[in-house]
């Protein structure tokens, strides 16, 4: 019996081309009611209005495993404020087939990396107390737990807490 090896992953920043596989990966997490407080799909014409909005500052990436897009990560400005210009706040989906395999990881760590070298000095994310997947995801890439907000809002009628993530990048970290 021959052992197969598993088809690797690529990162790369996503473009306008990847709307519609990046709208697919985001509404599963609509879905899953886990990970996200919105409740309406999202179509390919709003995540591309959404890229272009961000452009080079905010860039997206995504995670392909046999030229299918399976996971992405995104960031936003944390605050408008200039003293918050260095910070920004983000997210990871993974598409329900290909989670548990690594896919998460390489977008958290490829998206790190990439706004690192845009000199950006901290991330920060909000996340169910529930989604234990991507609480343990982000204490691997090397995230800390800073507190929990209560009561931070209401999905299907039902108040949520989220727990407040930080990593420090750059010379922030040093």
């Amino acid at each position: 019996m021959t052992r197969t090896e598993p088809v690797p992953l690529s990162l790369r920043v996503a473009t306008a081309a990847d709307a519609a596989e990046i709208a697919r990966i985001y509404n599963e997490g609509i879905e899953d009611r886990i990970a996200t407080f919105e409740t309406e799909p999202r179509t390919a014409a709003e995540i591309a209005e959404t890229l272009a909005r961000k452009g080079d500052r905010y860039p997206t990436v995504v995670v392909e495993r046999e030229g299918s897009v399976v996971a992405w990560a995104s960031a936003g400005p944390y605050r408008d404020r200039a003293c918050y210009a260095g910070v920004a706040e983000h997210s990871v989906y993974v598409a329900r087939a290909h989670r548990g395999v690594g896919a998460g990881r390489a977008a958290l760590e490829g998206l790190v990396e990439t706004y690192a070298r845009r000199g950006f000095w901290k991330f920060v994310s909000r996340i169910f107390p529930e989604n234990t997947s991507s609480l343990t995801l982000h204490e691997r890439v090397g995230f800390r737990v800073v507190g929990v907000y209560r009561r931070h809002g209401r999905l299907d009628g039902v108040w949520r807490d989220c727990v407040v993530v930080e990593r420090l990048l750059g010379d922030a970290a040093g």
